[in-house]
């Protein structure tokens, strides 16, 4: 009845010529800006937008730090855009992964015609002819990651010397995965004086030093604690021996019928997992760094349309995955970074829905669990299936409460070893 009447009162303010007014206004944000935002349905802004854009839109240097799926492109994306129309000069982007700059790239052409700006996407994995004509053709927006980026610049192609605005996506992966000597090297070319914008996930101590020393003031945004799980998301512990966790992953596949990711540690585990389940007739593709940009881009369409109900991906990869709706998320092997566990349960439960995270632990991984509960502040729900033999975690007092298959109990931890795994 109330989806009814909200529908009715929809339809009543369009045949009036009036629309619901948006949460957007009153944040600074341009007319054109707003019609779009109007066009696609966006009404609310999300903690992290409501918070950031007017900051950012006065061009003060800030560090937005909210969980995954919680809108941190959009809240940079359209004041960065209107910005750049107030004056010349051109917006540089940098992200960890070439599907987070494909996506990144998808929402700024969505605004930035309004303003006859063009977008150009660096990355690698495909050819350079597509990416120079884009650049020839005086793109504004630069967005890529950091070692095809460089290249660009090396190369002369990419020219930065008038970039009035840095973004830095996923700062902490970036960090992670060694480009802090090219986005330094980067950073050296682009004007002093700039605007310098930082979000992420999680930030740690040692990456909001090393960021700090390319911003002025800025202004810290923080909706959630670094490191903070979406509350939204149930998640769920089976501690179980390598060799049972291709059954257990077969009867969640049973019991959950939506889209399920899957995360694994390395190419070679996704091509097993991915194996096994394709034989097993599931619609499965694979999402890792052997896979060609084309292969990567097809699985990625596929998994949104429904084409296959099963992504089995590793971390690097799976920066990009912004899906909704997905069902499950299966930690198939645990994180060898704590930080990735935020990261990989935050595709599921996006944009305030409800979501699952299932991660498989074997018994000697009892510190790995301890720690990623001590970063999260959310004890993991010990559960078990009938038909898998569970097992005791080691050096974590935290015992199973044998009713995971069809009831949740949520017991805190009660002390027991374990601590931080070296890295």
């Amino acid at each position: 009845m109330k989806k009814l009447l909200k529908k009715i009162g929809t339809q009543a303010l369009h045949a009036l010529g009036l629309k619901k007014r948006s949460g957007f206004y009153g944040l600074g944000i341009a007319p054109k800006l707003m019609d779009i935002l109007d066009a696609k349905g966006f009404v609310q802004p999300t903690p992290i937008q409501q918070k950031s854009i007017p900051i950012a839109t006065e061009g003060k240097d800030m560090v937005g730090i909210a969980q995954t799926g919680t809108g941190k492109t959009i809240a940079f994306s359209i004041p960065m855009i209107q910005r750049l129309a107030q004056a010349p000069g051109k917006a540089l982007v940098l992200l960890p992964t070439r599907e987070l700059a494909l996506q990144v790239a998808e929402v700024c052409r969505d605004f930035a015609p309004a303003f006859n700006m063009g977008v150009a996407c660096l990355i690698g994995g495909e050819g350079k002819e597509g990416q120079l004509r884009d650049l020839n053709r005086k793109a504004r927006i630069l967005i890529g990651t950091p070692g095809r980026v460089y290249d660009h610049m090396e190369r002369g192609a990419a020219k930065v010397h008038d970039a009035r605005i840095l973004v830095l996506d996923e700062a902490d992966r970036m960090f992670d995965m060694g480009f802090a000597p090219q986005i330094n090297r980067i950073i050296r070319q682009l004007p002093t004086q700039r605007q310098t914008m930082l979000f992420s996930a999680t930030i740690p101590d040692e990456v909001m030093k090393l960021a700090s020393q390319h911003m002025k003031g800025p202004v810290r945004v923080e909706v959630a604690k670094s490191g903070t799980a979406a509350q939204n998301v149930v998640q769920e512990l089976y501690v179980v021996r390598s060799s049972s966790k291709p059954m257990l992953l077969m009867k969640l596949l049973e019991k959950y019928t939506g889209t399920v990711l899957v995360f694994v540690e390395t190419r070679y585990d996704a091509m097993k997992v991915a194996g096994f389940l394709s034989y097993a007739g599931y619609a499965v593709a694979e999402l890792h760094s052997d896979r060609s940009m084309g292969q990567r881009k097809e699985a990625m369409e596929g998994f949104k349309s429904g084409k296959y109900r099963i992504l089995v991906a590793t971390d690097i990869a799976a920066r990009g995955i912004d899906v909704t709706g997905i069902e499950l998320v299966v930690n198939y092997e645990m994180p060898a970074e704590d930080d990735a566990y935020v990261h990989r349960i935050g595709r599921t439960g996006r944009a305030g829905q409800p979501g699952r995270a299932v991660t498989f632990a074997m018994p000697e991984q009892g510190g790995d669990v301890r720690s990623i509960e001590t970063l999260t502040g959310i004890p993991m729900t010990q559960v078990t299936h009938p038909e898998v033999p569970a097992e005791t975690l080691w050096g974590y007092n935290h015992a199973a409460t044998n009713r995971g298959w069809n009831q949740r109990a949520s017991r805190r931890p009660s002390g027991g070893g374990g601590g931080r795994r070296r890295r």
